[in-house]
């Protein structure tokens, strides 16, 4: 298994329950050094403002999942959100 793989799928997961185009979704995850990936969220144009909602609160769940998800690797997660 590749370093960020459970992270990819558990923010895949996520992001794909919240939009209304779930085939748009992408996510990459890119390496940042030993320890630590980030997962690049990309959504199609009208589903960004829902996956980040309101004050950014679906975001900071977001992360939180990624982190999570990135402890049980033994690594550190964090996601971007792209247009």
């Amino acid at each position: 298994m590749a370093k960020g793989d459970i992270v990819e799928r558990v923010v895949s997961y996520i992001i794909k329950a919240i939009v209304d185009e779930p085939d748009e979704v992408t996510v990459t995850v890119v390496e940042q050094g030993p320890d630590e990936v980030v997962a690049e969220v990309r959504t199609a144009k009208g589903d960004m403002g829902r996956v980040i909602g309101r004050r950014g609160r679906v975001a900071k769940a977001v992360r939180a999942a990624a982190s999570a998800a990135g402890e049980e690797e033994g690594i550190t997660a964090g996601v971007e959100f792209l247009d």
